[in-house]
Parts: structure tokens; sequence; C-alpha cells
């Protein structure tokens, strides 16, 4: 069970954010720095206690249009080796210390903790509460179990979004987990295949009402 701390983190989150999202393929530049506000998300659990994972929104009020983006972060107290350029920043923790942040999507411990939830095996949690489920999160995958693929182009950030290529588990069908980086209400990652599957939450929109997407899809490759 992760545990949330009410302490401290220097720099903050969003600081963090702020210097690493004009950086990323699929950021919507503005010509100007971001100007960012937590706008939601939730977290998992990882069953040794050792990484955070959490699904983080933030909405960039910079340009004409605000724009909200799903940020997958997980926290570790030691480096991930091999990870280097999936790393976001350090921080110092309140409690926990100097804490290591990356983009997910990179962390096999949070991959196999997005997989779990995708098959039902993990339970969502509020963003901000300890040992408190979210319902409002729902994860399902028409198959029978996914494994990721190992490789240097097993990620892949683009325009559009990120792509993670995993596997049936019994080693059949080839896929890709299109995770949505730019939200939309009740749209999805943008894909060129059947969804086998998919992650959907809510966020906060601009406006200030409450807005339901697919924040990750589970697609069959072309061909």
């Amino acid at each position: 069970m992760a545990v949330i701390h009410r302490t401290t983190m220097n720099p903050t989150k969003l600081e963090l954010l702020t210097s690493w999202l004009p950086s990323r393929p699929w950021y919507v530049a503005t010509g100007r720095a971001p100007e960012l506000a937590k706008a939601g998300g939730f977290r998992l659990d990882d069953p040794q206690g050792e990484v955070g994972i959490e699904f983080m929104v933030v909405t960039d009020g910079s340009g004409d249009r605000a724009v909200s983006y799903h940020l997958p972060l997980a926290y570790r107290g030691t480096p991930l080796d091999g990870a280097d350029e999936a790393l976001v920043g350090t921080s110092e923790h309140g409690v926990l210390g100097k804490r290591w942040v990356y983009d997910g999507i990179h962390d096999p411990v949070f991959v196999e903790r997005l997989l779990a939830l995708l098959e039902g095996r993990a339970e969502p949690q509020a963003q901000s509460l300890t040992d408190t489920p979210d319902p409002s999160v729902t994860g399902r995958f028409d198959g029978v179990g996914l494994t990721p693929v190992s490789g240097p182009n097993a990620v892949a950030d683009g325009p559009h979004g990120t792509e993670l290529a995993v596997r049936t588990a019994d080693g059949g069908a080839a896929l890709t987990l299109a995770v949505t980086r730019v939200l939309r209400a009740q749209g999805s990652a943008e894909d060129g295949g059947r969804s086998r599957g998919e992650v959907t939450a809510e966020w906060e929109r601009p406006g200030g009402d409450r807005g339901r997407g697919a924040f990750v899809v589970v697609r069959e490759n072309a061909g």
C-alpha cells in the first residue's frame, strides 16, 4: 500500500515538469514557458513498496487554448539503470529524501502495474489519499494477459503520444499500448488498429467541468 505523505518536494513536481515538457515531441508548443496546474490523476500500488506510481494530469495555460496532458510518473529512491533519457528530474522529498522521477512508461515496475490494471489485477487508488480506491478509473483487456516486449525500440515517443510494444501472455499477438498524452474528453489515443482494451479516467478540464477519456489504449497492430 502506497502511503501519501503530506510534505514538500523541492523542486516541486510542477517545477520539474515545466522544464521537461517542452522537450517532448507530443508537447503542443506555445512559444512561452508552460504555465502548469494540477488537474487530476490516480495512483497504483507497487506490491514491493519501492516505486511510486502516478498517472498525473496537468493543464498548460500558456497558450491561447489550455491543453491537458497525461503524465505517467515513477518515483524511485535510487536511479533506474539505463533510463537516463527517461529521467524527468530529481527532487528532495520532505520524508523520503532524494527521489528520482521518471517518465513511467520507461520504468519496468510502472509498466507491470499498468498491465495489471488492464487485466483487472490492480486496483486504482486515489491520487492524494492513502489506501483509498478510485472507482472512477476503469481498466479492461480483451484477452488472457499481456507481457512487455524488451529492446531498444520497445518505447517510442511521437507527435501523437507514446507507444509501448507488448504481446499477449501466451506469446501470440503483437500489440501496442498507445499512451494518450494530450487528453480529449471521450476520446482515446490515436491509433491505427482495433482496440483490445483501455484505461479510462477523469480529470478537471480548464473550464472547471470534468472530462473523461482514454489514458491508454491497447490496439492490434496493422497488418
